[in-house]
């Protein structure tokens, strides 16, 4: 693989933000026939495909509604709760979808790609069959990846994978989830760091 294209691949990583958090992925193996997008689209499970339609729908039919008062806000709530339901039992069927023989723990997610460790090293320019599973947020992708980059530390290998194939309204979903974590780990260090403050403020008082 050229510098130049390895740059390229880079970029195109780095094109989406990503950031920082533990998930589940499932690496099912190395594709050595790479199909054409039509036929990847057909091969994706359809507990996939049913997850991705259910977020896509909910965020359509309640986004017109966030901004109204009175009445619609209960009824926006009671669609939330509906929402929340489905989405729990979605998040059980995708849960059966996580194979622990074929489990590795991702380290970072965007719309660009994913990075995963492993005990053993793929190779560069390996596509691999991939499963993210954010099951915290009942959400999980199918996708085929790209090796561009394997970091060793120890005994460990670190992946750094870019989407070869993924349907435009799962990476929307992955962008999302992205900044909806970017947000709660701010609001997280906000509250550390306010508490943090409030402590020494109380230290410094009881030492007058």
């Amino acid at each position: 693989m050229s510098s130049i294209n390895n740059e390229n691949k880079l970029e195109q990583f780095n094109e989406f933000f990503s950031i920082d958090y533990q998930f589940s992925v499932n690496i099912s193996g190395v594709v050595k026939n790479i199909p054409s997008f039509e036929q990847f689209i057909d091969t994706i499970p359809v507990p996939f495909k049913m997850a991705t339609e259910v977020s896509t729908i909910d965020q359509a039919a309640l986004r017109p509604l966030q901004n109204l008062s009175g009445v619609a806000t209960q009824l926006v709530d009671f669609l939330n709760f509906q929402s929340q339901k489905i989405e729990l039992l979605v998040g059980y069927i995708l849960s059966q979808q996580d194979e622990p023989q074929h489990r590795f723990t991702g380290t970072k997610f965007g719309g660009g790609g994913i990075m995963f460790k492993s005990p053993t090293a793929f190779a560069l320019n390996d596509i691999l069959e991939m499963k993210v599973f954010l099951l915290h947020a009942n959400c999980a992708v199918f996708c085929l990846g790209e090796v561009i980059n394997i970091d060793q530390n120890d005994d460990e290998f670190t992946h750094q994978v870019i989407f070869h194939y993924i349907r435009a309204e799962d990476r929307e979903i992955l962008v999302r989830m992205s900044l909806h974590e970017q947000s709660k780990q701010l609001q997280n260090l906000a509250k550390k760091r306010h508490i943090e403050a409030s402590t020494r403020a109380a230290g410094t008082n009881s030492d007058r």
